[in-house]
């Protein structure tokens, strides 16, 4: 299910799906993630945990659709080591979100914007233009990002 976010809304129909995990290698956790973005899920996120006995441990945070809570559950079952899930049932408000173009001295960055009530409110350049920007013309990432949200800066303010 893709979701269209361009305007401002509510999904109240969102679950949080919630495993502890204490005896899964670690490096396999990309490709977990990886499998539930691809089924859906809006967002998948680890947590360091201490577990019971002190053992180190990962929570697994997954946020997506109801309609897809058992496929999802299905996806954790198979490819890692839990024995069981907890979900619990949530609603989402998420921003009007947008994105633009600006031209900086090394080329095109994409800018994507938060708009709250109509109003603007957040705005970032996307990391991985400017990664490849960076890495193209052998500049500091951290000048990329800068320039960008500067260029997004004084084209709003005209």
């Amino acid at each position: 299910m893709k979701f269209d976010h361009t305007n401002e809304h509510l999904d109240e129909e969102m679950v949080v799906i919630q495993a502890n995990i204490d005896d899964m290698n670690p490096e396999l956790s990309p490709f977990v993630t990886d499998k539930l973005l691809e089924l859906g899920a809006n967002d998948v996120y680890w947590i360091p945990i201490i577990m019971k006995k002190g053992r180190p441990g990962l929570m697994l945070n997954v946020l997506l659709h109801a309609n897809l809570l058992e496929k999802a559950e299905s996806v954790i079952f198979r490819e890692t080591t839990t024995l069981g899930v907890r979900y619990m049932r949530v609603a989402c408000h998420r921003l009007g979100r947008g994105f633009e173009k600006v031209t900086t001295p090394w080329g095109e960055i994409t800018v994507k914007t938060g708009y709250h009530r109509g109003e603007l409110i957040q705005f970032a350049p996307e990391f991985a233009d400017c990664e490849r920007v960076a890495k193209a013309h052998n500049v500091p990432l951290q000048a990329v990002y800068e320039a960008a949200r500067r260029q997004f800066g004084i084209e709003k303010d005209k």
